[in-house]
């Protein structure tokens, strides 16, 4: 059994083809809601599709595998203003991002804190957590600053842009 200190190789070394890297180990999560309360108008939405998320986590390195939360979700329409949305992820991820919060955290902390540079960081993150993050998103993370990771204006939806049709609900 391996104790804290003791030198173990890394069995990833030597490989040089994507293909040849251990599997991700998947833990499956539900965000598959029947109804969700509309962001817009408040009104109870009905589900009308369902997707899949796959994000990327921590993982460590005596599994030896990388770990992929694959979320199912619900889609939802407002049947009052028609608008659709997905169910809430944020505590996980940030929109249209690979990777938790977790991963972006210590990315992050690798370079502002530890003082690593984008690449060593990128290896260290793949060497100790068995997650592979591109040394560029790291950079786009810690330029960001948090320009991503500010507090959300939760009252503000997405208007339709200029040029669009405006259709009118009537009730029936």
């Amino acid at each position: 059994m391996d104790r804290p200190g003791d030198y173990v190789p890394d069995t990833t070394e030597a490989i040089t083809r994507v293909e040849d890297l251990p599997p991700p180990h998947l833990e499956h999560r539900s965000r598959n809601f029947r109804r969700r309360k509309c962001p817009r108008c408040g009104r109870s939405a009905p589900r009308c599709n369902q997707g899949q998320r796959v994000l990327h986590d921590l993982s460590n390195v005596r599994t030896g595998r990388p770990i992929d939360i694959v979320i199912t979700y619900s889609k939802h329409r407002c049947p009052d203003c028609r608008r659709c949305f997905n169910a809430d992820m944020v505590d996980l991820a940030l929109p249209k991002c690979h990777y938790t919060h977790r991963v972006q955290q210590t990315a992050v902390r690798l370079v502002v804190e530890d003082g690593l540079p984008y690449r060593s960081a990128s290896w260290h993150l793949w060497r100790d957590h068995r997650v592979f993050v591109p040394w560029a998103t790291i950079q786009n993370w810690v330029e960001a600053g948090g320009e991503k990771g500010g507090r959300s204006d939760r009252g503000r939806l997405p208007r339709p842009r200029p040029g669009e049709l405006q259709r009118l609900h009537r009730r029936r």
